[in-house]
């Protein structure tokens, strides 16, 4: 089974950290309570500040003359004019920490803070905690990206912020309204790739920036000769497994067949950061708040959740950008030049709607926030841009592995919560007729510490959509622990085990089918063919064993025979020439049973492959 590589960094530990201690941790920095505290209460419009203290003078300021927006501005405005380093900025700094992990930022602060942290005359220890500051309320302005990354590169900062800089844009991804600009970047971005500390994480960036027109020579030999003075490192092979994926003519080398999910899909610095602003602005939503909510997300959680699980409802990011334009009384320049005019997400609810604009739509920076919209689902299907799969299934397969119940030690998620999470998935699965990789590797991953029980319909559905492919390979990840678990469990879940099973081979003749008219090559026909008859056998081996288990039972029997049924049209209905015949453990029970049905529809069962 593939082995998920990790960050280069360690961990942080649970011990609880000191006054001191949180400027240095690489987690959430904590506002200390014994230091002069934000007092705040519920009011009617949400919640608001009573006092604030700062400094050592004990200086107030009450809730009546206190304005949030204009405290950040003359805090960021003081330590944007600091003259030298090792001014004293704490006071000025807690207003940003507490500003920015009570409500976030709007996009405007974030460009203003970026500025500061790296182009500041600060300590490291400073630039660290204001870039952990960086907590959007809504979306992050693109310009306001390639503006720091041209400050980052033009200034001389350490390798550790550089890193930090990496690892908020990697948790951020999502957050950035557009990406056209920072892809005009991926040279930059792709230089970074010298430092060996920094790798790890240019690689994820790139791996969420990369496109077709991205692919060039030089660059495949860049990384190759990385790859040969480190080692096979598994970042470096899932980003060439990208590449190759674009321009399978310039990569010669042998690499995993199955692509690899090496990256972390959410930092700790921030995810729990966002999580909390989003929760906290449910209950006093900003002017600039545009990333709505579904009603049923809405509701206050038992438990932390993480925001990775909290889908939002489909937004045009153009209209986002928009609305904060004309709240600051200018126009966008590129919308003025550009002279394109999108179709906005929030009123595409049809598929004749679709039709008639589809010209005009434009995907929305959240990816995740498709899988609720069956248009988009659609949309999906005809573009042929790969980088929007990818983008999906990266943050697929974090979610499914972080908010699994039972696949980490972890209270933030009840199993009702993940159950919904994977209805989501299921469903926009069965709309499309296809499964995602994601879920694949997820299962590949989790069944075997699978307890049986927890989400168990749901779980079990998710077989049903593993992809059409070699039966070897699929064999040691899946139907070892499958057959495991079968054997031990009651006849219940053995049923439900079987009927997923029997999906799992109508969806393979489908694809099959599908497969064939597209494609004439004759090893399309073998894989199908092996992969089909491998399955009918160990489906027939586990229903004799089931039987004998289970006393010939007649309920047992009606899932074994529907699974059968199944099969004999494989010839008929789906063009596979493919003869099989019943197992005798299967077919003797069926025909001595005194159970009518059974026989009625065993008989059925031959008389159709007669």
């Amino acid at each position: 089974m593939e082995r998920q590589a990790s960050s280069p960094e360690d961990s942080p530990s649970a011990v609880p950290l000191s006054t001191s201690d949180i400027t240095l941790s690489p987690v959430i920095p904590i506002i200390p309570t014994t230091s002069l505290p934000w007092e705040l209460t519920q009011i009617t419009s949400g919640f608001a500040p009573l006092n604030q203290k700062y400094g050592q003078n004990g200086e107030e300021l009450e809730r009546a003359d206190y304005n949030e927006s204009e405290a950040l501005r003359q805090a960021l405005a003081h330590m944007r004019n600091v003259p030298r380093k090792g001014a004293a900025v704490e006071r000025h700094l807690q207003t940003v920490e507490n500003i920015a992990w009570n409500s976030g930022l709007a996009p405007e602060d974030i460009d203003t803070l970026l500025d500061v942290a790296l182009t500041g005359p600060f300590a490291e220890v400073v630039k660290t905690r204001l870039l952990k500051c960086l907590i959007p309320a809504t979306l992050i302005p693109e310009s306001a990206v390639v503006r720091a990354f041209s400050r980052l590169c033009a200034s001389n900062c350490s390798t550790n912020i550089k890193i930090l800089f990496f690892r908020w844009l990697i948790a951020m991804f999502d957050f950035i309204d557009h990406k056209e600009k920072m892809n005009s970047l991926y040279g930059f971005f792709f230089s970074f790739l010298q430092e060996e500390t920094m790798s790890f994480y240019v690689c994820n960036l790139l791996y969420l920036l990369t496109r077709r027109e991205n692919v060039k020579p030089f660059r495949v030999r860049k990384l190759i000769e990385l790859q040969a003075r480190v080692g096979s490192q598994p970042y470096l092979q899932a980003l060439l497994l990208l590449y190759k994926s674009f321009r399978p003519d310039l990569i010669a080398i042998s690499l995993p067949l199955r692509r690899k999910f090496c990256f972390k899909t959410a930092d700790s610095i921030w995810q729990a950061a966002v999580f909390y602003v989003k929760q906290r602005n449910q209950h006093s939503p900003l002017p600039s708040m545009t990333l709505a909510v579904d009603p049923c997300d809405s509701q206050p959680r038992k438990k932390k959740w993480n925001s990775s699980y909290i889908i939002p409802v489909p937004t045009s990011s153009h209209i986002c950008e928009g609305e904060q334009d004309k709240e600051r009384g200018s126009a966008s320049l590129d919308v003025m030049l550009s002279g394109q005019t999108f179709f906005p997400l929030e009123q595409l609810h049809t598929f004749s709607q679709l039709l008639e604009n589809i010209q005009d739509i434009q995907l929305p920076s959240q990816m995740c926030s498709v899988l609720k919209s069956p248009p988009l689902l659609h949309y999906l299907n005809c573009i042929q841009d790969e980088t929007v799969w990818l983008r999906l299934y990266y943050w697929m397969n974090g979610a499914l592995k972080e908010g699994c119940t039972w696949y980490k030690v972890s209270n933030r998620t009840s199993e009702e919560e993940f159950r919904k999470f994977l209805d989501i998935i299921i469903n926009a699965q069965c709309f499309l007729q296809e499964g995602f990789p994601s879920s694949e590797v997820f299962l590949y991953k989790s069944l075997p510490i699978w307890d049986g029980t927890s989400c168990q319909t749901e779980y079990l559905q998710l077989l049903s959509w593993i992809p059409l492919g070699s039966f070897s390979e699929i064999k040691p990840f899946l139907w070892d622990s499958l057959t495991q678990l079968f054997f031990t469990s009651s006849i219940f879940h053995k049923c439900s085990i079987l009927y997923n099973l029997t999906r799992l081979l109508q969806n393979w003749l489908l694809w099959h089918a599908t497969e064939i008219r597209m494609s004439t090559s004759p090893d399309t026909v073998m894989i199908a063919l092996n992969s089909v008859s491998e399955l009918i056998y160990y489906v027939g081996w586990l229903s004799t064993i089931a039987l004998r288990l289970e006393k010939n039972s007649s309920f047992l029997l009606h899932f074994i025979l529907d699974f059968f049924e199944i099969v004999s049209d494989a010839y008929l209905n789906y063009n596979l020439p493919l003869l099989v015949i019943f197992p005798r453990g299967v077919f003797y029970p069926a025909l001595l049973t005194s159970n009518t049905i059974t026989l009625n529809h065993l008989c059925y069962i031959m008389y159709r492959k007669g």
